[in-house]
């Protein structure tokens, strides 16, 4: 019995002493930083792109050489979906990974800024647009009259529709329930269909339990790391949207507190980012259509010349509306139009 006790009070002193020491390395990690950033994105751990974004925290903590260390939340994890945004405002968290469309409110010109329905899926128009011809500047104005800082945009692929039944023509749309907020809900409503706003980590259970007809992801990706294909098997060939753009964005008061140094560190972290999107979700995409396909993904029959006439009218008007959401949205809309 004493023999007992004896290693009892042996295990209990050896897991006090490694608690301690525990304890102990994560006070001195976190010492060890001049700065200690929450970054949220829209994913779940484990998938694709929630896994990006776990590296852009990684590169910051490199190119800052740990002077910034960072902590990556996933969809669910303290913020969601639909608060994001006011939480890099407030500095609830750092840094944040937002979807434009499920903030239409609070700041207009981002749902301009992702794309509306029939913008271009060519990469190097995009860049030229945010990089050589003022989106960026008019960007960095709006998010910063919101206290935040714009950095680095990212490319995502297009935009497509999966539904649970086949569509046969445009007119199928009419009453469906479709998750699809911000413009992209604009223009499915145009065509009568009635857009739903739901997170991406609400998109399958909407689905199995019939709150919802359809969805769009932000690409193919999102449908299939969200096992879309089990409970919806059809998928619309038209896009909605030939690429998303999406923003890194960072709590001004943090910003503000960085060196120039750091500051740097940080944008070229967002820059790798940026390209590191690009090259991956092209593959990706190839992939994970590849995949839904072996999983019984179908494609909805080919959009006829009337479908396509009606699809490309149901986007026309989506132009003049936004423009007048505000100042800003307006000056992208402007510079939009130089290019006709």
């Amino acid at each position: 019995m004493l023999d007992n006790v004896k290693k009892i009070k042996s295990k209990l002193a050896t897991s006090t002493l490694a608690l301690t020491l525990g304890l102990s390395v994560i006070a001195t990690d976190l010492a060890a930083a001049d700065h200690n950033w929450r970054f949220s994105n829209l994913y779940s751990r484990g998938t694709a792109f929630g896994e990006l974004y776990e590296g852009l925290g990684k590169d910051i903590e490199r190119l800052s050489e740990g002077k910034i260390k960072v902590q990556t939340l996933y969809s669910g994890e303290g913020v969601g979906t639909s608060g994001l945004l006011g939480a890099v405002k407030s500095g609830l968290i750092t840094m944040g990974a937002p979807f434009q469309s499920m903030h239409a409110g609070e700041l207009p010109a981002g749902v301009v800024e992702i794309g509306l329905p029939g913008g271009t899926e060519d990469a190097g128009e995009l860049y030229a647009l945010f990089h050589k011809k003022g989106w960026g500047e008019v960007l960095e104005k709006a998010y910063g009259s919101q206290g935040m800082v714009w950095l680095e945009p990212y490319i995502q692929p297009p935009v497509y529709i999966i539904t649970k039944e086949p569509i046969q023509s445009v007119e199928d749309f009419k009453g469906m329930k479709i998750r699809a907020p911000g413009a992209y809900g604009k223009f499915l409503r145009n065509l009568g269909a009635s857009p739903v706003s739901l997170a991406w980590s609400e998109i399958y259970t909407s689905l199995a339990t019939g709150v919802i007809d359809g969805s769009i992801g932000s690409n193919l990706i999102d449908h299939r790391d969200g096992n879309h294909v089990e409970v919806a098997k059809y998928m619309y060939p038209l896009p909605l949207a030939g690429a998303q753009v999406l923003p890194i964005v960072v709590n001004r008061g943090a910003w503000r507190k960085l060196p120039d140094d750091l500051k740097a560190a940080v944008r070229e972290a967002t820059e790798i980012h940026a390209q590191k999107q690009l090259e991956k979700s092209r593959q990706w995409e190839s992939e994970a259509l590849e995949k839904m396909i072996s999983q019984g993904l179908k494609w909805s029959p080919a959009a006829s010349d009337q479908d396509k006439q009606a699809w490309a009218q149901a986007g026309s008007g989506l132009w003049d509306e936004y423009a007048a959401k505000d100042k800003y949205s307006k000056q992208l809309i402007d510079i939009l139009k130089q290019d006709l």
